[in-house]
């Protein structure tokens, strides 16, 4: 099975995801490039990016990479644990995000997700530690691409 290309994982993004504007830039073999345009919807009241925002994009990004990765082996992917500390806040323009597997184990995948702003500046920083599961019997793993 070929692998999706990033403009298919993007076309296949619901939900929350639409919601605060994930954009997916770039995937391989244990990194995922991912966006979010700053907009007044994805504030909190202090005008900063809120902070479910960073860990949304930590979530959304590093579960569709574990998942493209196991569902060959009949696995599904989905959060577990997800830590994030804000180091500097985003008000305007892009958070960029960048996410690095560090373990790929047969249940569980660790990855660190840095987020930063427009100049480069390091924004706030994510552990991510993803579950692998079996796709249920008679359920399908998710469409992706």
């Amino acid at each position: 099975m070929a692998e999706p290309t990033v403009e298919q994982l993007n076309a296949t993004i619901r939900g929350f995801d639409l919601l605060y504007g994930l954009e997916l830039l770039g995937y391989a073999d244990g990194e995922v490039f991912a966006q979010v345009k700053v907009r007044d919807e994805v504030k909190q009241p202090a005008g900063l990016v809120h902070g479910g925002v960073y860990a949304s994009i930590a979530e959304s990004m590093t579960s569709l990479a574990t998942a493209l990765a196991v569902m060959p082996d009949g696995n599904t992917a989905m959060g577990l644990s997800n830590s994030t500390s804000f180091l500097r806040p985003v008000t305007e323009g892009v958070v960029h995000a960048h996410a690095s597997a560090i373990h790929r184990g047969r249940t569980t995948w660790v990855w660190d997700v840095r987020f930063t702003d427009d100049a480069g500046r390091s924004c706030a920083v994510t552990r991510m530690t993803i579950a692998v599961r079996p796709v249920p019997a008679g359920q399908r793993p998710p469409v992706v691409g």
